[in-house]
């Protein structure tokens, strides 16, 4: 692998930042230059979070530009939605279907747009999967994250114990059982 562009995406304390990290630790271990960037718009008020990861023998920018991204990694439909110019052509879109309505629908000065899976479907390669229940059943609904790592690590040729041990070094101690298991879930669906 010479190079490869992640664009991770969703909602402030889905676990986005987290997720960049793993994937920073595993471009160190394979030797790689690695760039990470991210933007926060009121993420601490479950505003959208961005966060781009750019690895190669030498990356000149933290950013990922659109159509520049191998993959997309959404946490939520309609981040998924709003990610879709990053992904490029032949790349793929992982989405956790879950729906996360921002202020704007709870307060009804917009809707939330339907079938946005299927519409992605039309112009992508979409990957899409109901994180939430996997991460539950790994024992905590916050390592959702962690599920979608191993979704993404299964369409990567890269070693999975490299995975495991970049999550050894970036998830604390009291929560690595069960976001062990959640990336187990995620690997193997």
């Amino acid at each position: 692998m010479d190079k490869l562009n992640v664009v991770i995406v969703g909602v402030g304390g889905q676990g986005t930042l987290l997720a960049s990290r793993v994937l920073g630790h595993i471009a160190l271990e394979l030797g790689l230059d690695v760039k990470v960037s991210e933007v926060h718009g009121m993420s601490q008020r479950g505003g959208s979070v961005i966060t781009y990861v750019s690895m190669a023998k030498k990356v000149y920018s933290p950013l990922v530009e659109q159509k520049g991204a191998d993959f997309v990694v959404a946490f939520e439909e309609l981040e998924a939605l709003r990610a879709m110019p990053y992904l490029k052509d032949g790349g793929t879109m992982i989405v956790n279907t879950q729906r996360i309505l921002p202020l704007p629908v709870i307060v009804g000065a917009a809707s939330y747009p339907e079938n946005i899976v299927e519409k992605m479907k039309t112009e992508a390669n979409v990957v899409p999967v109901d994180a939430l229940p996997m991460a539950k059943r790994a024992g905590n609904e916050r390592a959702l994250n962690t599920v979608m790592l191993g979704l993404l690590a299964a369409r990567l040729p890269i070693d999975k114990a490299l995975w495991q041990n970049a999550l050894q070094a970036s998830v604390p101690q009291r929560f690595m059982e069960a976001n062990m298991a959640a990336f187990e879930l995620g690997y193997a669906h």
